[in-house]
């Protein structure tokens, strides 16, 4: 099994609860998925203290959720290049899986924050109060999309 994958790459998945990350330099966007793995709700927002406070924060939701592994989002440019952002979160998945000891996979996270942002807009939440739900939003859309992706390769592999 996988233990980290690329952004678009799919690996059959562990059954059970994943979390989603979307990380930024002021708040961390979490969502959890259902116990099948099928469907991701916003979860919480965290206030980004550095990544040991982030791998505490993080270990805390594993631990009340049962977590089988952690999607991060990769922040790649509009071309699919990688700036440095990409650096970082490569650099922070890889000690969450160290120090968390489960499978972190990265994933695509571009226009997540905008999508976010758009979906709440329309449902006519005011930005200023919005901020900390558009990250959990967008971990959520992250989260769906790596579901989504791994469901329909798993359906493709049958």
């Amino acid at each position: 099994m996988n233990t980290f994958s690329e952004p678009g790459s799919a690996c059959q998945l562990p059954p059970g609860r994943w979390i989603g990350v979307d990380l930024g330099q002021k708040r961390v966007g979490l969502a959890l998925s259902d116990p099948t793995g099928t469907i991701a709700t916003a979860l919480a927002t965290v206030e980004y203290r550095g990544p040991v406070h982030l791998i505490g924060e993080l270990r805390k939701y594993v631990k009340q959720t049962g977590a089988v592994g952690l999607v991060i989002g990769l922040p790649r440019r509009t071309d699919g290049s990688e700036g440095p952002e990409a650096l970082e979160a490569r650099q922070a998945a890889g000690m969450i899986r160290r120090d968390l000891a489960l499978p972190v996979a990265l994933w695509d996270e571009r226009m997540t924050t905008r999508i976010a942002a758009q979906t709440l807009r329309e449902s006519g939440m005011n930005s200023r109060n919005s901020r900390q739900v558009v990250d959990r939003v967008a971990a959520q859309i992250l989260l769906q999309s790596y579901l989504d992706a791994h469901a329909a390769a798993d359906h493709r592999e049958v």
